[in-house]
């Protein structure tokens, strides 16, 4: 078995990995799990939606004459740096400040959702993020824009958090690598809708902005009113103390074959044993024996936008603009991106399960770095560092060919991996504070580097995507080293990845974790 990088410690010990292995795979995918978890993965939606449709805004000319003129006279000098046209902090503020109010709403609902439960955070989620939506639609300077965009910080702080755990928690062990793609399937139809929304309303004069920005309720509305006719999942509800109602969730999700009184058993058994280990969650997840997860649940979503990946989604563009592409062709630039990247996430749910996700992790992150450096050198060539040429009809499609190519890796590795590793490695008494802090760390680095990377572009040319292959070099060695297979093993029983991991092991007691 393929676990990561473990000590040696006897055969016994890897045969009792195996066999929990063997013991969790059981299950059959029925008709209900998948529709519930569609429902829930659905969520990604709203995020994917406002990743496409921002870059796509800050293009048109009537929202840029209305809330940043500044970039419009930068647009019309003779002989612009391409680097730096779109060079504005007022720009990327818009970007970038939905994920300030995203971030403290995450940490916010690890709290919540020990009280509402999954499905709550889920509903609250969608009626914040569309009443930002409308108030974004209807802005009349730039003070309501902005509160706009946090709202909708807020409603994606909520529906992350909830998502990808209430996706881990309803799948059987054997498909949760597949289901909780579904999350980042979702971002990625949210992104090609977005862009296609944004083809068409730059079309509509001056009122295009605000119908692609009020166009984001329809799937919002969608996701909040499915949500309605969903259950809580089982380990949500049992640490609530609602069993009943835990059973009946178990009943509806597992296969008639199932024994599910055995699982439920197994869940108040944890959650017994969880409650009676110490310390309020929140605290609990500092202690030694959290470090791996509390390291792997910081890493893993710090390094996704360390990628570089976002960056491109959110100004394909104006990364396109910038390179010569005209107005319409940068859109349509875009919409081919959100295309191959959704395409690549539906590889993902099919080889998730089967190949594990370290092989995912790995492999693309050898095919991001070497399309990142081969970016860098077309730009280098095309662009100098002066930035004042202008490009070839082929080198433009060669820098559409590598974003492509770097689109695709992401959509099955970094992408849906990073909501999924996490909910998978985290004990139940930590898990929505895990995740609520995995959201968080992942924001952070999405603020920064949505406000900066217009900046950083204008001052280190075709640098950045050296600055981004670097990373990427850095995060495959620490995959490499420190993230053991989690494929196929039930979420009660990772406790051994742990205690047979060649690093993390000195970390854990020896005896079970929870006990």
């Amino acid at each position: 078995m393929t676990a990561g990088v473990f000590a040696t410690e006897g055969s016994s010990s890897r045969n009792d990995i195996e066999l929990s292995a063997n013991a969790s795979v059981e299950g059959s995918l029925t008709a209900a799990v998948v529709i519930i978890c569609i429902v829930a993965a659905s969520a990604g939606l709203i995020f994917g939606y406002d990743i496409g449709i921002s870059g796509g805004v800050t293009t048109m000319e009537p929202f840029l004459k209305k809330f940043f003129p500044s970039v419009l006279q930068k647009m019309a000098h003779s002989k612009p740096n391409q680097y730096c046209i779109f060079d504005s902090q007022a720009l990327t503020a818009f970007t970038s400040s939905l994920y300030v109010s995203g971030l403290l709403s995450s940490l916010v609902a690890g709290r919540v959702t020990t009280t509402t439960g999954r499905r709550g955070i889920l509903l609250i989620g969608g009626l914040v993020f569309l009443a930002g939506t409308a108030l974004n639609a209807a802005a009349m300077n730039i003070e309501m824009l902005i509160l706009g965009r946090l709202l909708l910080g807020v409603g994606i702080g909520f529906t992350n958090q909830a998502a990808p755990i209430y996706l881990s928690e309803m799948a059987p062990p054997k498909w949760r690598g597949a289901l909780n793609s579904g999350f980042q399937l979702f971002i990625g139809v949210g992104v090609v809708l977005a862009t296609i929304v944004n083809f068409f309303a730059a079309q509509a004069g001056e009122s295009g902005w605000r119908i692609a920005l009020g166009c984001g309720a329809l799937p919002a509305a969608m996701m909040t009113l499915g949500t309605l006719f969903i259950p809580d999942t089982p380990s949500s509800l049992i640490q609530r103390g609602r069993v009943q109602e835990a059973r009946q969730s178990l009943s509806q999700v597992r296969s008639c074959d199932s024994d599910t009184e055995a699982e439920l058993n197994e869940l108040i058994s944890h959650n017994i044993a969880s409650k009676t280990a110490g310390n309020e969650p929140y605290k609990a997840i500092f202690e030694r024996r959290y470090r791996p997860h509390l390291v792997l649940t910081v890493a893993i979503p710090s390094f996704q936008q360390l990628t570089g990946i976002n960056i491109v989604a959110f100004y394909a563009p104006v990364l396109f603009r910038s390179i010569g592409f005209g107005s319409d062709k940068a859109l349509l630039g875009a919409i081919i991106l959100g295309v191959v990247n959704l395409s690549s996430t539906l590889v993902s749910t099919f080889a998730v399960d089967r190949f594990g996700r370290r092989f995912l992790f790995l492999e693309a992150g050898a095919q991001m770095f070497i399309c990142q450096v081969a970016l860098a050198w077309i730009l280098a060539s095309e662009l100098g560092m002066a930035g004042t040429n202008t490009f070839s009809k082929g080198s433009a499609i060669g820098v559409l060919v590598l974003m492509c190519s770097i689109s695709a890796a992401f959509g099955w590795s970094w992408g849906p991996l990073t909501w999924l590793v996490p909910t998978e490695i985290l004990p139940m008494e930590v898990r929505p504070v895990g995740q609520g802090i995995s959201i968080a760390c992942n924001f952070v680095l999405t603020f920064i580097l949505a406000q900066v990377f217009l900046a950083i572009l204008c001052r280190m040319k075709y640098g950045v995507f050296l600055f981004y292959a670097g990373w990427v070099l850095i995060m495959s060695i620490f995959v490499a080293l420190f993230v053991p297979e989690t494929k196929g093993l039930r979420l009660e029983t990772m406790d051994a990845i742990w205690k047979n991991h060649w690093f993390w092991h000195r970390f854990v007691p020896t005896e079970k974790i929870h006990r």
